[in-house]
């Protein structure tokens, strides 16, 4: 058969580890195989750290990017079992992914995580700081205690702060930065004051992380979402509160871990290279609506 002057095929000597391309023979006897558009996995051959992602959002960001061909370091505080799974998850879309323990809110144990990382992987194309702490004991500004204070602040706000300097370390081909951040560093809510202030100074730091880092190629964004199914943001609020929430969404449903992944890896990827210390708010219209 002859083929038209138009088409043109072109073959892809590597492919994305464990990932097996349907095949077809050719007339004179050729084997040739079928590879995913190049488009498909527009993050292969790079390294992303995404700490705090061994569940919830962070699980969720892990698995999109690794869906998109990107290797995939995730970090841990505790559970071993957790760790062990979410690898399990990443690794399944054919990818290299490392688990690694780390304290966020110790900054010798970040310095000692981007050496592993760097050890293992050489470089870093991608951080998303994902880990929180706060709401495991909800108050409010007047109830927060300082230990507790002290603890969500090291992890809220100098975690990512020590992260993305031992990131930019590893980032000679330029890349991306994109952190968690809430709603509730610009709105009043319940039992919610650690975590809110933290986030709003996590916010800041993402506008001057932005401006330092751009003139390196380096970008840096945040993503702020507003209460996401299956999170410890839903889980502190009672039922009658989630479902008035949700009943009111213009967009008809809450947002999941999933919709939150996607705006992430669209200000990692080339599409978002011209996007420099913005917030991407991501509630399905929620914060739009006026007092009705």
């Amino acid at each position: 058969m002859r083929t038209s002057s138009r088409v043109r095929t072109s073959i892809a000597l590597t492919l994305a580890r464990d990932y097996t391309a349907p095949t077809f023979r050719l007339r004179h006897g050729a084997t040739v195989a079928i590879l995913p558009a190049v488009s498909e996995r527009p993050f292969a051959g790079q390294v992303a750290v995404v700490v705090g992602g061994t569940r919830g959002i962070g699980l969720a960001v892990a698995e999109k990017l690794a869906s998109l061909g990107s290797d995939v370091v995730v970090t841990y505080s505790r559970s071993e079992e957790a760790a062990r799974v979410a690898r399990g998850v990443v690794a399944a879309h054919g990818v290299r992914c490392e688990a690694l323990k780390a304290d966020i809110g110790d900054r010798d144990a970040i310095v000692d995580l981007f050496r592993e990382v760097a050890a293992r992987f050489g470089r870093v194309d991608v951080l998303v700081n994902s880990a929180a702490r706060g709401l495991e004991r909800p108050r409010g500004a007047v109830e927060s205690l300082p230990k507790h204070l002290r603890h969500t602040l090291e992890v809220n706000v100098l975690g990512p702060w020590f992260c993305a300097q031992e990131a930019v370390r590893l980032m000679d081909r330029g890349g991306a930065i994109v952190n968690l951040l809430s709603p509730g560093a610009q709105r009043y809510l319940p039992r919610y004051a650690p975590v809110g202030v933290s986030k709003g100074a996590l916010e800041t730091l993402t506008r001057y992380l932005a401006v330092e880092l751009a003139p390196r190629g380096i970008r840096v964004n945040g993503v702020s979402a507003g209460l996401v199914e299956g999170t410890d943001g839903v889980r502190m609020l009672s039922p009658e509160m989630i479902e008035a929430y949700r009943a009111r969404v213009p967009a008809g449903r809450m947002v999941t871990p999933g919709d939150v992944a996607e705006a992430v890896a669209f200000l990692c990827s080339d599409a978002a290279r011209m996007i420099v210390g913005q917030v991407l708010l991501v509630d399905g219209g929620y914060s739009l609506l006026g007092l009705v």
